[in-house]
């Protein structure tokens, strides 16, 4: 029998692929953005980014971890298992279901696994069930619906590929970040920078707020946005 040089890539079958793990992020990094909160951070980002039409099933608690990003068919959940056994603590399992929410593909098994593991999270473009164990927190995750009805696990999938989630982009080992506004996702490249642009952020935003309060905000501000725009004010 012929064997396969250990060198090559492997021969992978039909629709399935395990891309390699993304570097990781400093743990100091990823715990400060817990403090940002997405708006902010998708101020500094355009303000036009981000996935639209999620919900946080887990209540209050904001994420940030790396992606792991895992491409499904709608429906079946094989390689979320095989994405959640290869996770490190901490990560983000970050799933595209095609927005299919006739079948659940996490639930609660799924998150006492991830509990079990420490996991940081999951992001799913797609349907959950068992939404009341969600409910207990622990474990944030955001989908686009639930359902009682169960997936199937006959594969195919992918894991650590690009994919797309409600309108926005994952590349594996993004940083993910979430709460009650929403999810966005940041490159490991732009991680650092927006974290000092977010700060200056919410500085900037904590004076507008006492002036706000103490009924003292400049009129100009918006004057002359008017003025620019052609209107004499």
């Amino acid at each position: 029998m012929t064997q396969q040089d250990p060198t090559e890539a492997p021969a992978w079958p039909t629709g399935y692929f395990i891309g390699e793990r993304a570097p990781e992020l400093p743990a100091a990094l990823i715990d400060a953005f817990r403090a940002i909160p997405v708006a902010v951070a998708g101020d500094c980002l355009g303000r036009s980014v981000g996935a639209v039409g999620l919900t946080a099933y887990h209540g209050d608690a904001p994420l940030s971890g790396q992606a792991v990003t895992v491409k499904i068919r709608p429906g079946d959940n094989l390689m979320i298992h095989k994405a959640m056994m290869d996770a490190h603590p901490g990560d983000v399992i970050v799933i595209e279901g095609g927005g299919d929410l006739s079948q659940a593909v996490i639930g609660g098994l799924i998150r006492t696994t991830a509990l079990a593991k420490g996991l940081g999270g999951f992001v799913l473009d797609g349907a959950l069930r068992d939404v009341a164990e969600w409910r207990e927190g622990g474990m944030p995750a955001y989908a686009l619906g639930h359902t009682h009805r169960g997936p199937t696990k006959d594969g195919p999938g992918q894991i650590n590929v690009p994919v797309s989630i409600a309108g926005l982009v994952v590349n594996p080992g993004d940083l993910i970040l979430g709460d009650l506004d929403g999810v966005l996702a940041v490159s490991a490249q732009r991680a650092e920078s927006l974290l000092h642009d977010a700060r200056r952020h919410l500085e900037r935003e904590a004076r507008i707020r006492k002036h706000n309060e103490d009924g003292t905000s400049d009129p100009e501000r918006f004057n002359a946005l008017l003025r620019q725009k052609g209107l004499p004010v």
